[in-house]
């Protein structure tokens, strides 16, 4: 029988989950065997402190539900959503970057015409969002879906709210040239819930818990590789400072300040309103084992 010590208990946990059916749940979990027992080596973790993490995880589990994803904001933070995201989407240097999904993404939004107002009712300086979806060769991607979604002036996304239908999110279209027209209203800079789990831990340190303003855009086109990313406003609070470290400097768009008048979508505004102009590049469809 082979008793269990402090220098042996890691090789006989790493070669059990070794046993794991199927090759890479195996791999994986060899390899946090023996990262988190190196980690407890390193800081010398006391019982106290084992403790107080497995009740934060616990609290972390019973906030989260169908609208709040509270492991997805620690992951945020802690920027393990965003190295996931570069790991993952090592894109050309012309496709448009990618960036976190966050946790309040909602599936089913409506389907908004070209330049529909997915903000209509609520109050905020019109913003509208405009350019083309194109390829890297700079070929024009028509019938492009673009979900998108952003907080509202207080910055409360839909997910945080007791609202029954849609607020803020929508799904447009591209054209067959590509164009696509998005009306909202400008969105602010926000704090990330502080109410939770998260928030408490934030608190316990000099870590600025605010986002700069942006809004969400999910690009997902046959033939391409998926696109999660958001466009931030140029001049905007925060964006050295993104508490999930979202902010890329090719995201950055300039806001341009217009007057009343013809707008975007054929239309006409009698208040002065905002442009943004972005286009999106996809990058082609990797093939399978490339």
């Amino acid at each position: 029988m082979q008793l269990v010590t402090e220098e042996n208990v890691t090789d006989l946990a790493a070669a059990r989950w070794g046993t794991a059916h199927d090759p890479r749940l195996a791999e994986i979990m060899q390899a946090l065997v023996r990262h988190l027992h190196d980690f407890a080596r390193e800081v010398r973790l006391t019982e106290p402190e084992w403790m107080a993490a497995i009740q934060w995880l616990k609290r972390t589990g019973q906030i989260s539900d169908d609208k709040r994803e509270e492991f997805i904001l620690a992951s945020d933070v802690l920027g393990l959503s965003m190295l996931v995201v570069q790991m993952n989407h090592r894109l050309d240097k012309g496709a448009t970057p990618a960036t976190v999904l966050g946790p309040f993404h909602i599936e089913g939004s409506p389907e908004l015409e070209y330049g529909a107002d997915m903000s209509e009712g609520l109050a905020g300086t019109p913003l509208f969002v405009t350019g083309t979806v194109r390829d890297l060769d700079g070929k024009a991607v028509g019938d492009a879906v673009l979900d998108v979604w952003q907080a509202d002036t207080d910055g409360a996304y839909e997910a945080q709210l007791d609202v029954d239908e849609a607020r803020l999110r929508a799904k447009y279209s591209s054209k067959s040239d590509g164009t696509y027209c998005v009306r909202t209203i400008a969105p602010l800079g926000y704090s990330i819930p502080m109410d939770g789990p998260v928030g408490e831990l934030i608190s316990q340190t000099a870590i600025s818990h605010f986002r700069p303003a942006h809004v969400h855009f999910l690009l997902n086109v046959p033939g391409y590789e998926p696109l999660i990313t958001h466009l931030f406003q140029k001049g905007a609070e925060y964006l050295d400072s993104d508490v999930v470290f979202g902010t890329k400097a090719e995201l950055v768009v300039e806001f341009e300040h217009r007057e009343p008048g013809p707008t975007p979508d054929g239309g006409t505004s009698e208040v002065p309103w905002l442009l943004a102009v972005y286009d999106f590049v996809l990058q082609p469809e990797r093939a399978t084992g490339a």
